[in-house]
């Protein structure tokens, strides 16, 4: 190592924070909204917000919690540019009113809640492992694919 050059990181803050909670945002997420697209979309955002800003002011002390919070925000935002927005963020209002438990069913965790989306019995097999190694485990299409050994498409 050379005298007064920091060592180079194989991997950055926001890279290893992606590995470690980009499944329970997502899941969390599509509990709140109930559509994986908008989830997985918010979380990815979320990211992008992080790559900004966590360089300059570091990692928050809870990780998690910020990408989910920032991820949620940026949903709701969305969500109130357009109709179906305003109606929702409206479902959402009633349903966060204090003192009303939330009916979640049998299920209360909300990872294992995904998994349980991701393994549809109306899904292929190799679907349903791809879709969950995609949202819970957080790896790329190309990672996907390669653990396949098919093609990105």
């Amino acid at each position: 190592m050379t005298p007064g050059v920091a060592p180079q990181r194989t991997t950055t803050d926001v890279e290893r924070v992606f590995r470690e909670v980009f499944g329970q945002a997502v899941a969390t997420l599509v509990r709140l909204f109930g559509d994986i697209t908008v989830a997985e979309d918010a979380v990815q955002d979320a990211f992008v917000v992080a790559s900004e800003r966590w360089p300059e002011e570091g990692v928050p002390a809870n990780p998690a919690g910020w990408i989910v919070t920032t991820a949620r925000n940026r949903a709701i935002d969305g969500f109130r540019r357009s109709t179906r927005g305003r109606e929702l963020h409206e479902e959402l209002a009633r349903e966060a009113e204090p003192g009303e438990e939330e009916d979640l069913g049998p299920v209360r965790d909300d990872q294992l809640r995904l998994v349980f989306t991701c393994c549809h019995p109306a899904l292929q097999k190799e679907h349903q492992v791809a879709l969950t190694l995609r949202l819970l485990g957080g790896l790329s299409v190309e990672e996907v694919a390669r653990s396949f050994l098919v093609s990105e498409s």
